[in-house]
């Protein structure tokens, strides 16, 4: 397996190491203010909500992040969910079409 964050040494960066050795003096570089809302953590939700936006399942996102209850993940990311009534509404559109196809072009049942 290989290690994208490493230390000089090349093991495996702890989340500390990141946030303290990279992730606040860049934000710091950048003039955003070194608080909480811009902590490190931020990554990790914007990891969980791009993949809700994608279409990944609350399941396998709470395995993704280490939860050991869907129900936990739902809870803390249910907010990021409303963008799933565009899929919703794709499903239907395309259930009604007069030509539904499958995305890789096979008729459906």
């Amino acid at each position: 397996m290989s290690l994208y964050l490493t230390t000089p040494a090349g093991t495996a960066l702890s989340r500390t190491g990141f946030n303290s050795g990279v992730w606040k003096p860049a934000i710091r570089a950048t003039g955003v203010p070194d608080n909480r809302h811009n902590g490190m953590h931020v990554l990790r939700h914007t990891y969980a909500s791009v993949l809700l936006d994608a279409g990944e399942s609350v399941k396998a996102l709470s395995a993704y992040l280490g939860h050991s209850d869907p129900g936990f993940t739902l809870r803390i990311y249910t907010h990021l969910l409303p963008a799933s009534e565009d899929r919703t509404r794709r499903a239907i559109d395309h259930a009604f079409a007069d030509d539904p196809q499958t995305p890789d072009g096979l008729e459906t049942a």
